[in-house]
């Protein structure tokens, strides 16, 4: 594991910030959809104190590079991750093992201009947040899921039950399974359109947010109709559920550009693992036009909230931009759409718009800075070289950091 070098920087990146930070930019995307040409963000504490035209003495001056919101990833795995024998390792021998690997992806996903992501899988994702949250070690704000609900054999009220223990446990957010868990299964429908409503209606009473894993229209349509909060793949979404999205105010999140992928670039390290066979892996690579496809037709529906998520794995942690790229290059999203889409939009979907996803007056300095236009290259947002969370700078190239 690499992360523990990278961790000896802390005493140098945590120190705190008495004095107000002046970046200086020639241009920022605000997030919110403005570009703003040399101007520069003054930082006190963990927040933006304001923007204003260049006059200040810049502490940090990035005026040949742009500057942008932290990014937002609304869906990752951050305790995934490959053994020692570089093999996907779901069941560690060693908890020190398993949260040193999670701290790592946390770290290089952090790193990679990502100072939000939520987790939504696994116990240890609990752990991370709150290591991160002290101080203790380096990483992007985590939300987390703490695990999933998706056992159809329990009743309306058991299913109840088990959000209320999530919710006691800590949960940020609720997430179901409503679809069989491997695309090979064809993502037929595997909670009851009941069971569906009762698990959405009682993350509202608990005041979380449901996000759930759907493959087949039926299921998309009956997750959307009982109010839950976000659909996550839908891969076979029809146009007309795609409008009913659109109408609840349902976001959409269809992971079509790096997942995939990269179970089929790293199919050796998975292979034999779980449900991974060769049969999955076939049914993976047909489905990636198909999603390609169902994501060209959902950008023609007005009003669906497209929102930024990676279903990041095992060997996607760092490169979660690869999924951004590819909805522009592949799938014809506007680049400024899709820039949104990762930064006030997802903030929205977290119900966060007032504290990240933008660079404006009393939201949390998170700040990144890359090399080059993203507006007119999106492969910029690969180049990262300048990384403010809440107002501690984790990464700054031009200062060896």
């Amino acid at each position: 594991m690499k992360f523990y070098s990278a961790f000896l920087l802390l005493p140098v990146l945590l120190t705190a910030q008495d004095r107000p930070i002046v970046i200086r930019a020639g241009t920022i995307l605000d997030g919110r959809g403005r570009v703003l040409r040399n101007s520069s963000v003054v930082v006190q504490g963990s927040k933006i104190q304001k923007v204003e035209s260049s006059t200040t003495a810049a502490t940090y001056d990035l005026r040949n590079l742009t500057v942008l919101p932290g990014l937002i990833d609304t869906h990752v795995h951050i305790a995934w991750h490959y053994g020692p024998d570089g093999r996907y390792m779901p069941r560690d021998t060693s908890e020190a093992q398993a949260m040193g690997y999670a701290m790592e992806n946390a770290f290089v996903t952090m790193m990679a201009g990502f100072t939000t992501v939520q987790s939504v899988g696994s116990p240890i994702d609990r752990d991370v947040r709150e290591a991160i949250n002290r101080g203790v070690q380096p990483g992007p704000r985590l939300l987390t899921s703490i695990r999933g609900v998706n056992n159809a054999k329990l009743t309306v009220e058991q299913l109840r039950e088990a959000v209320r223990k999530n919710a006691a446990d800590g949960a940020d957010l609720i997430k179901m399974f409503a679809s069989a868990g491997s695309v090979k299964d064809g993502g037929h429908q595997t909670l009851s359109n009941e069971q569906i409503a009762a698990v959405c209606d009682e993350a509202r009473k608990a005041g979380l947010r449901t996000l759930v894993h759907a493959y087949g229209d039926d299921t998309i349509r009956a997750v959307s109709e009982a109010g839950c909060t976000s659909v996550e793949h839908g891969f076979f979404a029809s146009d007309e559920t795609l409008r009913v999205l659109a109408s609840r105010g349902t976001y959409y999140d269809p992971n079509i550009g790096l997942v995939m992928q990269n179970y089929l670039d790293n199919k050796l390290k998975f292979l034999g693992i779980n449900n991974y066979t060769e049969d999955e892996m076939s049914e993976m690579q047909k489905a990636i036009p198909i999603t390609l496809a169902t994501f060209k037709r959902a950008l023609a529906i007005p009003g669906l909230k497209i929102v930024f998520g990676t279903d990041a794995v095992a060997g996607a942690h760092g490169r979660n931009i690869e999924e951004l790229i590819y909805r522009v290059q592949k799938g014809g999203q506007d680049t400024g759409a899709a820039i949104l889409s990762a930064t006030s939009v997802a903030a929205e979907s977290l119900r966060m718009g007032d504290k990240i996803g933008a660079i404006a007056p009393g939201l949390e300095a998170d700040i990144v800075a890359v090399e080059g236009d993203p507006l007119k290259d999106i492969t910029a947002l690969r180049r990262v070289v300048f990384v403010m969370k809440g107002g501690k700078i984790y990464k700054n190239v031009a200062h060896g950091l």
